[in-house]
């Protein structure tokens, strides 16, 4: 088993609609607004960037995403990633229940390469996934505020 080989799967029923979840989603460079913990976003390219990240532990991971697909008709974006994390992430955004909402599915595969976090990797693995955890949840209550501020700008 490789210890520095992390799958993580979320998935969250936000009160809002499909569309408007995809429309905030597929602008990364928004996300340090509402997310906390994405702490820099810089385009470098149409569909390339860096982004910089930082929970709770004090190490920041920065990457080099590429946009691998977005498509609006599917509602399902995904971007490969180099750097500190190598592999990929992937929003799909799905009708939640009957007039339930969104259900939206994260899914992450990467194996970590900053060399801090591959030496600490067995001792430190169930602290690396609960800060994973927390950012997670802290994006979550995040994108719920942010969509209910896009929300009341439409009245």
């Amino acid at each position: 088993m490789d210890w520095s080989h992390y799958r993580f799967r979320s998935t969250w029923h936000l009160d809002a609609g499909p569309d408007a979840v995809y429309r905030v989603l597929e602008r990364p460079d928004s996300y340090p607004q509402w997310w906390p913990q994405v702490r820099e976003v810089r385009q470098t390219g149409e569909a390339t960037g860096v982004l910089r990240f930082r929970s709770v532990l004090p190490y920041d991971l920065v990457v080099n995403a590429r946009s691998t697909r977005q498509d609006p008709r599917e509602r399902v974006l995904e971007v490969a990633l180099t750097g500190d994390l190598e592999g990929w992430v992937r929003w799909t955004v799905g009708p939640g229940a009957p007039g339930r909402g969104t259900r939206l599915v994260f899914e992450q595969e990467v194996v970590v390469r900053k060399s801090l976090m591959r030496a600490l990797a067995v001792p430190c693995r169930p602290l690396f996934r609960a800060n994973h955890a927390l950012m997670m949840r802290s994006g979550r209550v995040g994108l719920l505020a942010r969509l209910a501020a896009d929300a009341a700008d439409l009245v």
